[in-house]
This record gives C-alpha cells, sequence and structure tokens, in this order.
C-alpha cells in the first residue's frame, strides 16, 4: 500500500488524505511510492477480473483529482458521505494542484497503475481512451447502473471517443464574453449582447476604445475557444476525426480579422494581448482594466469578480450562439484495469446523481450535470457573480447545438501552437498568411 501521509491541521480526515502540495520530499517520496507500490495497492482489494469485490465485500477505491483546498474539502465531504451509505466501500484520496497533474497521472499509467477514479479534462481525454487505459463506460449507462437521462444530450456525447463513453461530465460550462459593465455604464455605451456578428463586436469595440480610451475588447486571434466557436459558425470545426477540421485558409482569414482589429484600435497592443493570453484570472484584461472585454469560460465569473471592484456582464462569443455547446468542464473516468471498476462507477453515479452530494459539490467543477439537480443547486447559491454564471448558461442552454467530438490527441500543443503563431501575428513578425501557414505546419507535426 501507498505510505499514508497524517492530515494536516483542518484537513479532512479519512482513510488516506493526501495533497502533492506538500514538501518536495515528500513528494518524491509519494511518485516512488506511487511506481513502485502501487500493484500492491490496486490488487488488495481485488478479487479476480470481473470487478467483483472481494470475499469480505471489502473494497479500497484509489480516487485522484487536480484542485485546491477548498475543492479537496468538498470531494472529502461527498466521498465520506458515499462510504457512509456504503460502509463496505472506503477511498485512497489523493489531490494536487492542476500544475504537474498530467505528469503524476502519466507516471502511474506508465507503470500499468492508474488510480480506480481520476478527473481528466478534454485536453486528454482522446488520448488516454486511445491508449485504452479508460474504461468504456456505454454498457453501465446502457444497463442503467450509471444514470446519464438528466444529462444534457451534447454534454453527454462530449465524452464520447471512438464510440465509447470514457468520461462522465462532473460538470458543465460553456464560453463566455465577460465585459466591465461599470466602465460601459459611465460612459453611456451599450452593453455587448449574444448574437452580435463578430464584425459588430468589432465595430462596437472601436467606439469604446474612442469614447472611454480603454481598449474595446481583447484580441482572441490566440484563444483556442473563440477560434473553435468561431470555426463552427463557418461549418467547419477545430477536429474531424483524426485531423483537423480546418485548412489554412480558415486561420489567415480568423488572423485577418484581428489585424484589422487592432488596426482600427478596437484591441490593446501586442505587448498588452499577450498578457492577456495568460490563463490566470488575475491578468486576464477585464480584470486588470487594461480591456472591456476577455473571452473566458462562463464558471470563471466568480473569479474574475474577486479581482476587480467593477461590476461585469457576461454574454455569449459574437456569432451565431448555437456554434457552443454543453462542454464539460472536467470528467470523472475509471482505470480500464481496475479490480473494482464495478464499485468505481457506482462512486461515479453517485456523484453525479445524489441529490446529497450534488448539493455538496456545488458548482465547484462547474454546473451540476443532472439538470433537475442542477435546479435545485441554482436556488442555493448566493454568490452574485456565480447566479449570473448560471443564469447566461442556462439561457445560451436553449440554443446549444450539437457537441463537437472531443479533442484529439496533441491537442494541448495545437492550443500552444496556436498562441505562438497569433503573437507573431500580432507584433507584426509574420502576416496573417504566414502566421497561419506556421500555425498549420506546427498542427499536423503535433497530431501526428
Amino acid at each position: 500500500m501507498h505510505p499514508v501521509t497524517p492530515p494536516t491541521a483542518g484537513s479532512p480526515a479519512g482513510p488516506s488524505f493526501r495533497t502533492l502540495a506538500a514538501p518536495r520530499r515528500r513528494i518524491l517520496r509519494g511518485v516512488v511510492a506511487a511506481v513502485v507500490a502501487a500493484p500492491l495497492m490496486f490488487g488488495a482489494a481485488a478479487c479476480g477480473d470481473d470487478g467483483a469485490a472481494p470475499g469480505d465485500g471489502k473494497v479500497t477505491l484509489s480516487i485522484f483529482w487536480w484542485g485546491g483546498e477548498g475543492r479537496a474539502k468538498l470531494t472529502e465531504d461527498a466521498l465520506a458521505l458515499y462510504t457512509k451509505k456504503n460502509p463496505n466501500v472506503t477511498f485512497e484520496k489523493t489531490f494536487q494542484a492542476n500544475q504537474g497533474y498530467f505528469d503524476k497521472l502519466a507516471t502511474l499509467t506508465a507503470g500499468g497503475n492508474p488510480p480506480d477514479i481520476f478527473q481528466i479534462d478534454d485536453n486528454y481525454l482522446a488520448e488516454y481512451a486511445g491508449r485504452s487505459t479508460v474504461l468504456d463506460l456505454t454498457s453501465y449507462k446502457d444497463s442503467g447502473k450509471l444514470d446519464v437521462s438528466k444529462f444534457p444530450k451534447s454534454l453527454l456525447e462530449y465524452g464520447i471517443v471512438d464510440g465509447k463513453l470514457a468520461g462522465v461530465a462532473a460538470g458543465e460550462n460553456t464560453q463566455g464574453l465577460v465585459y466591465n459593465k461599470t466602465l460601459l455604464t459611465k460612459h453611456g455605451l451599450p452593453e455587448p449582447t449574444t448574437g452580435m456578428s463578430w464584425e459588430e463586436h468589432i465595430a462596437w469595440a472601436e467606439q469604446v476604445t474612442k469614447k472611454t480610451k480603454v481598449p474595446g475588447t481583447q484580441d482572441p486571434s490566440a484563444d483556442y475557444k473563440a477560434l473553435w466557436v468561431w470555426l463552427r459558425q463557418q461549418g467547419k470545426d477545430l477536429y474531424k476525426g483524426k485531423d483537423l477540421g480546418f485548412d489554412e485558409a480558415d486561420v489567415t482569414r480568423w488572423f485577418e480579422l484581428w489585424k484589422g482589429a487592432r488596426d482600427r484600435g478596437a484591441t490593446p497592443t501586442p505587448d498588452v494581448i499577450h498578457e492577456g493570453n495568460s490563463s490566470d484570472i488575475t491578468k486576464q484584461l477585464v480584470v486588470t482594466g487594461k480591456s472591456a472585454t476577455s473571452w473566458v469560460w462562463v464558471n470563471q465569473m466568480p473569479d474574475l469578480k474577486k479581482n476587480t471592484s467593477d461590476d461585469l456582464g457576461v454574454v455569449a462569443y459574437p456569432g451565431d450562439p448555437s456554434a457552443q455547446w454543453a462542454r464539460a468542464s472536467m470528467y470523472w473516468s475509471v482505470f480500464k484495469g481496475s479490480k473494482n471498476r464495478d464499485a468505481a462507477v457506482d462512486v461515479i453515479n453517485f456523484l453525479a446523481n445524489d441529490p446529497e452530494a450534488v448539493a455538496l459539490l456545488g458548482t465547484d467543477r462547474g454546473l451540476p450535470s443532472n439538470m433537475d439537480l442542477r435546479a435545485k443547486v441554482s436556488e442555493t447559491v448566493t454568490d452574485p457573480a456565480m447566479k449570473q454564471s448560471i443564469a447566461v448558461e442556462t439561457e445560451l442552454a436553449a440554443t446549444f447545438g450539437p457537441s463537437p467530438q472531443v479533442p484529439i490527441k496533441g491537442h494541448s500543443k495545437v492550443k500552444s501552437e496556436l498562441v505562438k503563431a497569433a503573437e507573431n501575428a500580432q507584433y507584426g513578425r509574420a502576416t496573417p498568411a504566414e502566421a497561419a501557414k506556421q500555425f498549420l505546419a506546427a498542427c499536423k507535426s503535433a497530431i501526428a
């Protein structure tokens, strides 16, 4: 078994509650233990390969997720509730910050010993499914052991890879254009609206810049979310099968759109755009006062609001809102080789559908996937920014289009290469056409 680190003061107690945000020595010891001792851990509670529990009925499931202390406490409470209702099942729990999480998961996977249950996102779901690391949950769904009947259709479909249900959405999210409502009101300017075209958005941003002296909109040419929505509005997609869903001409048009916006003064200068390209919420231009808008995920509204005293608003990205979809903010997946996979699937089903568990987890991982329980959770939310997020996502749910396929292997590299290419165009190091050509070549290499 893994060595167990005693809970620190203020940490939830349990069979094992370990955080990888520990001193370096403890981290190294944990990694070695994970790789060397994992076969013992995963075999200790096993009996055969059919997912059955051992003879005494006792099951220990390992579970791994990323997030801070707040998420850890919520998850611990939900798992403790499961054990209370199912005394034969206990958990070995590990969590850490997002940074380095997938390196750790890869280490465990390389040794053939991932946790029984682990959190994953759409950057890696297809990759892990392609390696046959995750359990196909289709049979559990079809038998009713995994109840997804209350999930939005596109949210469920966004966990399917090559016809197999590779992950269950732990929460729902979608793209959101956040704007500085206080700034606009002060200067008597109209707020952006869902359904305005991209050209209308840029013209609006140009007027904001002229009147407020604050750039009207962050330039999202480096933002894969914005490119993805725009492509879907052109009848294309980010991916198609095992290949890209767009070509060089599409990206050239995208880069040219935003060069035109920069030339008109609708966006900040390249150095400021670069700041806003950070994924750090505290560096988003709408909260640093360097732009009137930022392109984010809707569920980031509460964290954005913590970093500004101004009122914020949020709408869909420009263009046809049906290009947006119910995106899984993250998934729960089960290790295909788990000796207790039936129990692991039951835990995932519990986290998604048990009213008490869903109430405990709240909106930490996005809006609850179960629509009935989402409505109940929404009634208990007190944070005005989260209420705003829920309201806009509920509004957009009426127009959500079909889910795209889950991103293919190499998606993380594609995202980073888009930033490089877009910034080359922004700084004038390349024309939009040259930057698009560079990007396509880099993408082909990334997904090869």
